[in-house]
Protein backbone atom coordinates (compact mmCIF):
# COMPACT_ATOMS: atom_id res chain seq x y z
CA UNK A 1 0.00 0.00 0.00
CA UNK A 2 1.38 3.41 -0.97
CA UNK A 3 1.61 5.99 1.81
CA UNK A 4 0.44 9.54 1.09
CA UNK A 5 2.28 12.56 2.52
CA UNK A 6 0.52 15.60 4.02
CA UNK A 7 0.35 17.33 0.62
CA UNK A 8 -1.32 14.35 -1.03
CA UNK A 9 1.68 13.02 -2.97
CA UNK A 10 2.72 9.37 -2.69
CA UNK A 11 5.77 8.90 -0.46
CA UNK A 12 8.75 7.32 -2.25
CA UNK A 13 9.45 3.67 -1.59
CA UNK A 14 12.78 3.33 0.33
CA UNK A 15 13.92 0.58 -2.05
CA UNK A 16 13.23 2.78 -5.07
CA UNK A 17 15.00 5.71 -3.37
CA UNK A 18 18.10 3.56 -2.79
CA UNK A 19 18.05 2.46 -6.42
CA UNK A 20 17.80 6.05 -7.65
CA UNK A 21 20.83 7.03 -5.55
CA UNK A 22 22.76 4.15 -7.06
CA UNK A 23 21.69 5.31 -10.51
CA UNK A 24 23.13 8.76 -9.74
CA UNK A 25 26.47 7.19 -8.84
CA UNK A 26 26.87 5.25 -12.08
CA UNK A 27 30.09 6.32 -13.68
CA UNK A 28 32.34 5.23 -16.49
CA UNK A 29 35.17 4.80 -13.99
CA UNK A 30 36.59 1.33 -13.40
CA UNK A 31 35.14 -0.51 -10.41
CA UNK A 32 37.31 -2.04 -7.67
CA UNK A 33 36.95 -3.91 -4.41
CA UNK A 34 39.13 -2.62 -1.56
CA UNK A 35 39.97 -5.00 1.29
CA UNK A 36 42.01 -4.78 4.48
CA UNK A 37 44.93 -7.07 5.23
CA UNK A 38 42.72 -9.34 7.37
CA UNK A 39 40.30 -9.84 4.46
CA UNK A 40 37.63 -7.42 5.70
CA UNK A 41 35.92 -5.60 2.79
CA UNK A 42 36.43 -1.86 3.16
CA UNK A 43 34.73 -0.79 -0.06
CA UNK A 44 32.72 -3.27 -2.15
CA UNK A 45 32.04 -0.81 -5.00
CA UNK A 46 35.00 1.51 -5.39
CA UNK A 47 35.19 3.81 -8.40
CA UNK A 48 38.76 4.31 -9.65
CA UNK A 49 39.55 7.94 -10.50
CA UNK A 50 42.89 7.67 -12.28
CA UNK A 51 42.44 10.11 -15.17
CA UNK A 52 42.83 13.90 -14.79
CA UNK A 53 39.14 14.68 -15.32
CA UNK A 54 37.90 11.90 -13.02
CA UNK A 55 40.39 12.89 -10.30
CA UNK A 56 39.26 16.51 -10.48
CA UNK A 57 35.56 15.68 -10.43
CA UNK A 58 35.57 12.86 -7.84
CA UNK A 59 32.16 12.85 -6.15
CA UNK A 60 31.11 16.35 -7.22
CA UNK A 61 27.48 16.18 -8.35
CA UNK A 62 26.71 12.94 -6.50
CA UNK A 63 23.83 12.92 -4.03
CA UNK A 64 25.71 10.74 -1.51
CA UNK A 65 28.01 7.79 -1.06
CA UNK A 66 26.18 4.72 0.15
CA UNK A 67 27.59 2.37 2.76
CA UNK A 68 30.31 0.27 1.11
CA UNK A 69 30.79 2.65 -1.82
CA UNK A 70 33.82 4.87 -2.39
CA UNK A 71 36.20 6.54 -4.81
CA UNK A 72 39.93 5.76 -5.01
CA UNK A 73 41.75 8.81 -6.37
CA UNK A 74 45.27 8.11 -7.60
CA UNK A 75 47.71 9.68 -7.84
CA UNK A 76 46.74 12.24 -5.21
CA UNK A 77 48.10 13.64 -1.97
CA UNK A 78 45.31 16.16 -1.31
CA UNK A 79 41.57 16.44 -1.83
CA UNK A 80 38.90 19.12 -1.59
CA UNK A 81 35.18 18.93 -0.92
CA UNK A 82 34.23 22.05 -2.87
CA UNK A 83 30.80 21.57 -4.47
CA UNK A 84 30.36 18.20 -2.68
CA UNK A 85 26.91 17.87 -1.11
CA UNK A 86 27.71 15.56 1.80
CA UNK A 87 30.44 14.81 4.39
CA UNK A 88 32.90 12.00 3.69
CA UNK A 89 35.82 10.11 5.24
CA UNK A 90 39.17 10.49 3.47
CA UNK A 91 41.83 7.79 3.84
CA UNK A 92 45.28 8.87 2.66
CA UNK A 93 47.32 5.93 1.34
CA UNK A 94 51.04 5.47 0.72
CA UNK A 95 52.74 3.82 -2.26
CA UNK A 96 52.07 0.31 -0.89
CA UNK A 97 48.41 1.12 0.08
CA UNK A 98 49.30 1.59 3.74
CA UNK A 99 46.97 3.98 5.59
CA UNK A 100 49.01 7.09 6.39
CA UNK A 101 46.25 9.30 7.79
CA UNK A 102 42.47 9.54 8.05
CA UNK A 103 40.43 12.71 7.81
CA UNK A 104 37.04 11.67 9.26
CA UNK A 105 33.74 13.28 8.30
CA UNK A 106 35.11 16.05 6.07
CA UNK A 107 32.34 18.58 5.56
CA UNK A 108 31.70 20.36 2.25
CA UNK A 109 34.09 23.19 1.34
CA UNK A 110 37.12 21.74 3.15
CA UNK A 111 40.59 20.66 2.00
CA UNK A 112 42.99 18.03 3.35
CA UNK A 113 46.61 17.22 2.43
CA UNK A 114 49.12 14.54 3.39
CA UNK A 115 52.40 15.16 1.57
CA UNK A 116 53.61 11.53 1.49
CA UNK A 117 50.29 10.16 0.25
CA UNK A 118 50.05 8.61 -3.21
CA UNK A 119 46.29 7.93 -3.23
CA UNK A 120 43.13 8.94 -1.39
CA UNK A 121 40.14 6.71 -0.71
CA UNK A 122 36.90 8.62 -0.17
CA UNK A 123 34.18 6.77 1.75
CA UNK A 124 30.80 7.70 3.24
CA UNK A 125 31.10 9.65 6.50
CA UNK A 126 31.52 7.34 9.49
CA UNK A 127 32.76 4.32 7.51
CA UNK A 128 36.30 4.50 8.95
CA UNK A 129 34.92 4.31 12.49
CA UNK A 130 32.45 1.54 11.59
CA UNK A 131 35.14 -0.54 9.86
CA UNK A 132 37.83 0.29 12.44
CA UNK A 133 40.34 1.52 9.84
CA UNK A 134 43.47 2.92 11.49
CA UNK A 135 46.76 4.47 10.32
CA UNK A 136 49.23 1.66 9.65
CA UNK A 137 46.60 -0.71 8.20
CA UNK A 138 47.48 -2.08 4.79
CA UNK A 139 44.78 -2.22 2.14
CA UNK A 140 44.63 -4.05 -1.18
CA UNK A 141 42.40 -3.81 -4.22
CA UNK A 142 41.29 -5.72 -7.27
CA UNK A 143 39.18 -5.04 -10.34
CA UNK A 144 35.59 -6.27 -10.35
Amino acid sequence: MTKIDRIGRPEPDPVESEQSVLEANRTRMKKLVVVAGDGKVICDVCHLADKPHTRLRGVIGWKRLRRGEGVLIRPAFSIHTSFVRFPLDAIFLGEDMTVLAIEPEMKPWRMATVRKARAVLELAAGECTRLNVRPGDRLGWGLI
